[in-house]
């Protein structure tokens, strides 16, 4: 039966661009889908400062508009639209557009990612990269002697926050309740730490800052008291949250927060298709694995496409 593509890829972020430069390369009939401007969530990062090559850094736009001309120049076909549904199950794989058009192919990459879990605080949205940020690994550096805010109480949110103690003066973990979610030996580390201080039974109410960034925050405690917290920066470690609302999470194998599950080689528990990127369930969410991911997923794909000739 005749198909439209050999190859889809969903999503235009660091995962799908690779995916798609090495289909391109390879010379696989592929198609990549995006909703928006290609480059994912990475357009919204203010500066990139640990991918390999870029010795200066590099502003998360210019990563993305470099990426993306880079498949350009081996012509990887790319359509703007949103897929509003997907069959994935049997050789032949549907992807269903909200414009009603569909489209057949035999092997699918899922490159949909995952956005950070926010607070949803007044100034939150307006400070994102300007002093709100939701990735320790990436804006930790720029914060060097300055005092700053870790919001959240898991592993991630003491993990980040130990990080973080490299590069910033002082670091105020703020937590809704009265003790951590976060391990006992990193719970010892943190506490141990001078440089950590924490506000219990708290939530951070709004944020706070000008043309140069954030400032300070208001804090409410849950016993009716406010508090104001003078920082330079805050960084909101409370999870993220799959974009998987077009996924067919009835035939796909995910965890229980809704992550693709996948073997090694991005292979899904689906036959011929493959999950890169956030979307995954994994440990580390960043730019460099994600493209590692993409490209692992495409290779993967055309070994599954040889073997169906």
């Amino acid at each position: 039966m005749p198909v439209d593509y050999q190859l889809i890829i969903v999503g235009g972020g660091p995962a799908g661009l690779t995916a798609g430069l090495y289909a391109a390369r390879g010379r696989v009939k592929t198609l990549l889908i995006e909703k928006g401007a290609t480059g994912g969530q990475v357009l919204l990062t203010d500066w990139v400062d640990n991918y390999p090559g870029f010795t200066e850094g590099v502003s998360g736009f210019e990563l993305m508009d470099k990426m993306t001309a880079h498949v350009d120049r081996f012509g990887l076909e790319k359509k703007f639209a949103m897929v509003s549904g997907l069959d994935l199950l049997g050789e032949i794989k549907t992807i269903s557009l909200e414009n009603g058009d569909q489209l057949s192919c035999r092997s699918v990459v899922l490159c949909t990612g995952a956005r950070p879990r926010t607070l949803d605080v007044p100034g939150e949205k307006e400070l994102t990269g300007q002093g709100v940020s939701y990735c320790a690994t990436c804006d930790g550096p720029f914060y060097r002697g300055q005092e700053i805010a870790v919001v959240g109480g898991g592993n991630t949110a003491i993990q980040e926050a130990l990080h973080l103690t490299k590069f910033a003066s002082k670091v105020t973990v703020i937590h809704r309740r009265d003790e951590l979610r976060a391990t006992k030996i990193l719970q010892e580390k943190a506490f141990a730490n001078e440089q950590v201080d924490f506000i219990w039974n708290a939530q951070v109410q709004t944020i706070e800052g000008d043309a140069n960034g954030v400032n300070q925050l208001q804090i409410g405690l849950t016993d009716g008291s406010k508090t104001t917290l003078p920082v330079t920066g805050i960084f909101i470690l409370i999870g993220v949250v799959p974009n998987n609302e077009i996924l067919p999470m009835d035939q796909l194998q995910t965890d229980a927060a809704g992550f693709v599950i996948t073997d090694t080689e991005m292979e899904t528990s689906i036959p011929g298709v493959y999950a890169a990127g956030d979307i995954r369930s994994k440990n580390f969410r960043q730019i460099i694995n994600a493209a590692g991911e993409g490209a692992n997923a495409e290779l993967s794909a055309e070994q599954y496409l040889a073997g169906l000739k």
